[in-house]
């Protein structure tokens, strides 16, 4: 196992094979909305009748279908079942919308459907909530849209086909793809997403993606059309979009029926005028359906769910008289054993303490102590509520300026043998991680935020997707100053912009040629970075030495490899955008949007 270690801004990376973890088990009937006409804010007439179109990718572990018993279908929601007064009277009841229109999605797929609204007479903002159900079965976790919806005569409809006669002003580049290119199976549902910076002059209201107006390629646009598009429109968004600024957009077409090469080719557009054309190269194959890249050494890039990352956030030693006491002010939780086995029930503001002893775990929940073989996981009943580790303090045994002992969902006590010492770990999604992540300060520039978070998130990513129990640790980073500074809740919520940084990043990351690319960064430079090869053992292609004229005359801190810290942050006090300083620092790059 190659050990690279990273000191200053960022980290060690420890790289092998694959991550052992306990796996956790997706909920039978799960979905993630993909995309939802007006991007779920619409502008209609008084008594306009409009059709809406929504996809959704089923993430569990059944097949969905549009008949028979379990079959999908959207209802009104929050509340449930509610009489919406938008229901144009060809909904399948007064509370139940439509099913979903192909016969039958299996995982990973995409399903789609179309239903039609009526808006009321009297104008003003409305609210209309949905959630797909399995009929008589479940509601299907993640299955809540919403419309955000406008009733007014005196407003463009969102959507209408109506341009601006002025073009000037108007221009765009793209600068985040899902992949490269895709290899899917033929007519398999494609989910992809494009980001295009607004290079020109004006503000963009709203965007789309819609058919080139010309085919270029051999393969007619018919061949990709998907169930989701409304006439020529494959998506469409109501966003302020300032000059400089990256418009996201995701939208799905189908694969060929025709093995072999093609070229899918659409126009984004912003405000009505055509700004650049999207080219993707689909190869269409008996395999599986699946965006890859083309690289031996194949990463799916399509959009899936946000991975889960485990943080050793503490040595649990003499600092808490190697012991631990646990309570959450927010959900009741549970007490689990890494097996998976249930040990106690505990209700908001309720404590347990627990420490580990001679091969054993203890733990004191008011009823004497009790004892486990296997590590302990301590659970909010609510996804993401904030635990307390109760008997720590920073300010009290760092002298720091606060306590920095709580931290969203999952905690778990864990011993490390190999190197004798009990980790307390922080299991918890990654961009709530990234909230957290005290790499830099509230008051930073904020396009420098968001190239330092996109690195940190690749960081963590890539070592989440490695082996790291080599360590011995039962975790994938630690959130201290040789992986990366990570302070939980307390800090996100001290952090605004940097957790907004986080959310106009939303899983975004860097590759190269289609790979997870490795994105180490340090503090700062002497006038250039290092390459790989001068440091580290081997060679990364977007790891090269590149001049960095902002530190000219400067001192070398840390590895000098990637991106410099002070570089980046004077770039952004330059002017530059945050792909800009990410693409200068790391050669060749792309940045993927992947979840």
């Amino acid at each position: 196992m190659n050990h690279y270690k990273i000191v200053g801004a960022c980290a060690a990376l420890v790289i092998s094979g694959l991550f052992f973890s306990n796996p956790v088990s997706a909920a039978t009937y799960s979905t993630t909305p993909v995309s939802i006409s007006g991007s779920g804010t619409l502008t209609m007439e008084p008594d306009e009748v409009r059709e809406v179109t929504a996809t959704f990718l089923n993430t569990g572990d059944v097949t969905w279908h549009n008949d028979g018993a379990g079959y999908i279908s959207l209802y009104t929601y929050e509340p449930k079942y509610r009489k919406s007064s938008f229901d144009p009277g060809t909904w399948l009841g007064p509370t139940q919308v439509k099913r979903i229109i192909e016969a039958s999605v299996a995982p990973g797929e995409i399903a789609s459907m179309k239903f039609q609204l009526h808006a009321p007479s009297t104008e003003g903002s409305y609210t209309e909530t949905f959630k797909l159900a399995s009929e008589e079965r479940a509601w299907v976790n993640g299955g809540e849209i919403t419309l955000n919806i406008k009733v007014s005569s005196e407003q463009l409809a969102v959507g209408s086909s109506e341009t601006n006669d002025d073009n000037s002003g108007y221009d765009g580049e793209v600068t985040v793809t899902t992949a490269n290119s895709v290899k899917a199976k033929a007519g398999a549902a494609i989910l992809f997403t494009v980001g295009v910076k607004n290079t020109g002059t004006k503000t963009w209201t709203n965007y789309s993606v819609n058919e080139a107006d010309v085919a270029i390629a051999s393969t007619s646009i018919d061949s990709f059309l998907h169930p989701s598009w409304v006439g020529s429109q494959l998506a469409y968004a109501s966003d302020s979009v300032s000059p400089g600024a990256v418009a996201y957009i995701t939208f799905a077409f189908s694969a060929p029926k025709t093995n072999g090469n093609h070229i899918a080719s659409f126009s984004f557009a912003a405000d009505g005028v055509d700004v650049i054309d999207v080219e993707i190269p689909v190869e269409v194959t008996g395999g599986a359906a699946a965006l890859v890249s083309n690289d031996e050494e194949q990463i799916d890039l399509k959009l899936g769910e946000e991975p889960i990352i485990r943080v050793g956030i503490l040595t649990v030693d003499e600092e808490t008289d190697n012991e631990v006491v646990i309570t959450s002010d927010e959900s009741d939780f549970e007490l689990q054993d890494t097996e998976g086995n249930l040990l106690a029930e505990l209700s908001v503001g309720e404590s347990i303490t627990a420490y580990y002893s001679a091969g054993y775990y203890y733990f004191d929940r008011g009823q004497g102590l009790e004892k486990s073989s296997y590590g302990l996981r301590f659970i909010p009943l609510e996804e993401n509520a904030v635990m307390e580790i109760s008997n720590f303090d920073y300010r009290k045994t760092r002298n720091a300026a606060d306590a920095n002992n709580t931290y969203r969902n999952i905690l778990e006590l864990r011993y490390n043998s190999y190197k004798d010492r009990v980790w307390l770990i922080n299991e918890l999604p990654i961009e709530q991680y990234l909230y957290g992540l005290a790499e830099t300060s509230n008051i930073s520039p904020g396009e420098y935020q968001k190239a330092l978070v996109t690195a940190a998130r690749t960081y963590a990513y890539a070592n989440s997707r490695y082996d790291v129990s080599g360590r011995g640790e039962w975790m994938h980073v630690n959130a201290y100053a040789d992986d990366q500074v990570y302070r939980g809740y307390e800090h996100e919520k001290n952090s605004p912009t940097i957790v907004q940084a986080v959310i106009d990043t939303k899983g975004v990351i860097v590759t190269y040629e289609g790979e997870l690319a490795i994105t180490p960064y340090f503090s700062r430079s002497d006038g250039r970075t290092r390459a790989w090869s001068e440091v580290w053992n081997g060679d990364k292609p977007w790891c090269k030495s590149v001049p960095v004229p902002w530190e000219e005359g400067g001192v070398l801190w840390g590895h000098g490899i990637g991106m410099s810290a002070l570089g980046a942050l004077k770039m952004a006090n330059d002017g530059y955008q945050w792909e800009e300083i990410l693409k200068y620092f790391y050669t060749g790059i792309d940045l993927t949007k992947t979840w």
